[in-house]
């Protein structure tokens, strides 16, 4: 196999995500064949070099895996926690394969979350490239009126920068309505915050699809394996996602979300 970037082998060896791979590097925790790599866009060869994380040596996955869990809530999207509170990883019994998981859900929110030690579909996933629309129903203390709903469907300022436009739609009519809301970028507690700059508290957050993936009849605390059908559909869409962003960029206008 050619030399990789070593992020791109941690990754893709199902260590962690690109992101993760890229400080375990700056920290000092990964080595080639014996010697401490903390330079960004240092190169190896998995099927040549030993390399080693926190002394552990690095191999290749054996398979490549694909698990939709429904996150409960009162639990972390972590592989560990150093304040020992429960992690999504807690919930995969029987998963030999080390896995993780791909983008997070918030400590209070629950629903679907995709794991898996395919670092290419992950940072495919989570690329502010390619960024595939995630579904969500959110219970809210009270209503919008139909302004507030368009103004969050254009956008809202939130820590300075506004947010990318937004469907939304009222999925179910009550004195604490449920909202069915999509956003094609995941910034820190965005749908909290965006429901909060209309004076309305989220009571409940539920994310039920990412991309064409739906969350189904799992339960809370449930998991599944993906179907190599459900695998080709994400690979497609963010081929799809990729290629769109790509020509947008060539011919100089500014990408469409």
């Amino acid at each position: 196999m050619a030399e990789e970037r070593l992020q791109k082998i941690l990754s893709r060896a199902g260590t962690a995500s690109r992101r993760k791979a890229e400080q375990l590097i700056l920290e000092g925790r990964v080595a080639v064949n014996g010697t401490v790599v903390t330079e960004m866009g240092s190169k190896a060869d998995l099927d040549r070099d030993h390399i080693r994380v926190d002394g552990k040596l690095l191999h290749s996955p054996k398979r490549l895996l694909y698990i939709a869990l429904n996150k409960p809530n009162n639990c972390v999207t972590t592989v560990t926690d150093p304040q020992g509170r429960a992690t999504v990883m807690d919930l995969l019994r029987g998963v030999k394969e080390r896995v993780y998981p791909v983008g997070r859900l918030d400590y209070h929110s629950e629903g679907l979350l995709l794991l898996t030690n395919d670092g290419d579909l992950a940072n495919g996933i989570t690329s502010a490239a390619s960024h595939l629309p995630k579904t969500y129903l959110v219970k809210v203390n009270g209503s919008l009126t139909p302004e507030q709903e368009q103004a969050f469907r254009d956008g809202v300022p939130i820590e300075g920068r506004r947010t990318a436009p937004a469907g939304l739609k009222l999925a179910r009519r009550s004195e604490n309505p449920w909202y069915e809301v999509r956003l094609f970028e995941g910034r820190k507690n965005q749908i909290r915050m965006m429901f909060k700059h209309f004076g309305r508290l989220v009571e409940k957050l539920k994310r039920v699809k990412i991309g064409s993936l739906d969350l189904g009849p799992l339960k809370p605390g449930e998991f599944r394996y993906l179907s190599q059908a459900e695998v080709e559909q994400l690979r497609k869409a963010l081929h799809r996602k990729v290629s769109r962003v790509s020509k947008t960029a060539r011919a100089g206008a500014p990408a469409a979300h």
